[in-house]
C-alpha cells in the first residue's frame, strides 16, 4: 500500500496537548512505511497554534505535519474543510482521515481502514471501534436519529425503551464489520471520491450532527458507511468539547446542540417531519422527566433540557429561518 495516500485532518480547540500526542501515535504509524501518511493540524483560533508548532518543529515532524491557523472558530466542520483544502492543496490524496484530537491511533489502525476501503470499492467511509483511556472498550457506531428513536429518547421508559431497540440511535457492535448509518467523526476515513461527488461536511453545524449529517448525504449517493472494529483508535471521549464526557453526570447542552440538531431534521426530512419530530419530544419528555423524579433518578436527566429544547425547537416561527 505504499502508494495509497492519507491525508490527516486534526482541528484542535484549546486541547494542544491531546493533539500533540495524537501526532505522536500518528509518528508510529508512519514508521511502517506502509502508508503515504501526512498530516494537517487546525487550530481553530483558541490559541493552540504556537505550541503544536513548537511540538513539530522539535519533534522533527515538518516533513509530514503541518500546523494551520484557523482565521476563526467556525467549528468542527469549518475547521476539518479547511484542514481538507489545506491537505489537498499539498497534493492529491486517496482518502482523507478525519481525526479528534483527543484521540491515539493504535498500531495498524489506519492502515486497517485503508486496507478495508482498498477491497469494498463500492464503500465511502469507514470507522474505527474505541477503547477508553483505562483500555476498556467502547465499540459504538450508530443509526440515523428518526422520530421514534427521539420520542423513544425523551419518555426513557424500560418496556418502551426495548420494544423500540431497533430504532434506537447508538448501537453497541459485535466485532465484526458491518455496514451502519454513521460513525463517530473521531475517526473517520473518507474515500476521496466521497468528497468530489457531496462536498465537504456542513459548514453550517457549529458542532454536532455534523458527521451524521455527511453520512446521511454520502449515502443517498451511493457511498455506504462502514464499521471497521479491527481498526482501534483511544477516544478520551469529551476532552476535545467538554460536552460528552463518558461517566459524568449530564451536562447541560449549549445553544448550538439543539441549533444543530434542528438543521439536521429539517434537512434530512423536512419542515414538517421535523416539527412532528420536536412534538414527539415535547409531549414524551414529561413522562421521563416524572419517571425520573419518582425513582429519585434526577441526576440522569440533563440539566435545564426541557426549556433549552422549546428554545431551540423548529416549532418556535422564528427558528424556521
Amino acid at each position: 500500500m505504499r502508494d495509497v495516500s492519507v491525508a490527516v485532518v486534526i482541528v484542535s480547540y484549546r486541547s494542544a496537548r491531546l493533539a500533540i500526542e495524537s501526532l505522536r501515535s500518528l509518528e508510529a504509524e508512519r514508521a511502517t512505511g506502509a502508508l503515504a501518511l501526512r498530516a494537517v493540524i487546525v487550530d481553530n483560533a483558541s490559541g493552540d497554534h504556537p505550541q503544536i508548532s513548537r511540538a513539530v518543529e522539535e519533534n522533527g515532524w515538518g516533513s509530514w505535519a503541518t500546523p494551520v491557523l484557523a482565521p476563526r472558530n467556525g467549528g468542527f466542520a469549518y475547521g476539518n474543510n479547511l484542514g481538507i483544502r489545506h491537505a489537498l492543496a499539498d497534493g492529491p490524496a486517496d482518502y482523507l482521515y478525519l481525526l479528534n484530537p483527543d484521540t491515539q491511533v493504535r498500531a495498524g489502525a489506519i492502515g486497517t481502514l485503508v486496507r478495508f476501503l482498498e477491497s469494498h470499492p463500492g464503500v465511502g467511509i469507514a470507522g474505527s471501534s474505541f477503547e477508553n483511556e483505562d483500555g476498556s472498550e467502547w465499540p459504538m457506531a450508530f443509526r440515523f436519529p428518526t422520530l421514534v428513536s427521539e420520542l423513544s429518547q425523551a419518555v426513557s421508559f424500560g418496556p418502551l425503551t426495548r420494544l423500540l431497540g431497533r430504532w434506537a440511535v447508538a448501537r453497541q457492535m459485535p466485532p465484526v464489520a458491518q455496514q451502519v448509518d454513521w460513525i463517530c467523526g473521531a475517526s473517520m476515513m473518507i474515500r476521496a471520491a466521497v468528497l468530489a461527488a457531496v462536498g465537504g461536511l456542513d459548514e453550517s453545524y457549529f458542532l454536532y450532527f455534523e458527521e451524521t449529517d455527511f453520512c446521511l448525504r454520502a449515502r443517498r449517493a451511493g457511498f455506504p458507511t462502514w464499521y471497521v472494529p479491527e481498526s482501534r483508535v483511544m477516544h478520551v471521549g469529551g476532552q476535545s468539547t467538554g460536552v460528552t464526557e463518558r461517566n459524568i453526570a449530564p451536562r447541560r447542552l449549549p445553544a448550538y446542540w439543539f441549533a444543530s440538531r434542528r438543521r439536521y431534521f429539517i434537512k434530512a426530512f423536512g419542515l414538517r417531519h421535523a416539527m412532528a419530530i420536536d412534538a414527539a419530544v415535547l409531549a414524551g419528555y414529561p413522562l421521563g422527566w416524572l419517571k425520573h423524579l419518582v425513582l429519585m433518578q434526577r441526576h440522569r436527566t440533563t440539566p435545564h433540557y426541557y426549556r433549552d429544547f422549546i428554545r431551540g425547537s423548529v416549532l418556535r416561527p422564528k427558528n424556521r429561518m
